[in-house]
């Protein structure tokens, strides 16, 4: 392997993610690896207009996960479908960012995640784009963790 393949950046587009107790699922977009954390701004007496700041509470932003419509698509459907009924069922799971060669090089991983959102594909008969299904995930926590030479 070439020093611009082993020291490039990663393609976006060779991601794995895996849902407990639903499996592995092939995602075209993933969107909401993020956490952030919100500055709690005060004054103390003795300073003159200066804003002193500390953090606050920690923020998970809910990830989203699209994918093309298939022969199994019930599964996600289930998930959400359990929220609907009051059995919100929550679940941790992963992202894996995979290398030219498809090895594990990074991983996000999630906690207490439930399906806070589905929406099916937009049909139009006029159109010949793939039928995309969403699924939005709130969850409690994301950790991340260089996985190269794990495997």
């Amino acid at each position: 392997m070439s020093d611009r393949q082993e020291n490039g950046p990663y393609a976006g587009f060779n991601f794995l993610v895996e849902i407990d107790d639903i499996g592995d699922a092939a995602f075209s977009e993933c969107i909401g690896l993020t956490t952030e954390t919100e500055p709690i701004e005060y004054r103390e007496g003795a300073d003159d207009i200066t804003v002193r700041k500390i953090p606050g509470l920690k923020r998970f932003t809910d990830i989203t996960l699209k994918r093309g419509m298939t022969n199994n698509f019930t599964d996600l459907w289930d998930w959400r479908k359990k929220v609907l009924m009051g059995m919100t069922k929550r679940a941790s799971g992963s992202i894996t960012l995979l290398n030219e060669a498809r090895d594990p090089v990074m991983r996000w991983e999630f906690t207490d995640g439930w399906p806070l959102k589905w929406e099916g594909p937009s049909l139009n008969a006029t159109s010949n784009e793939i039928a995309i299904e969403t699924l939005v995930i709130a969850h409690e926590g994301l950790d991340m963790m260089a996985v190269v030479g794990e495997e």
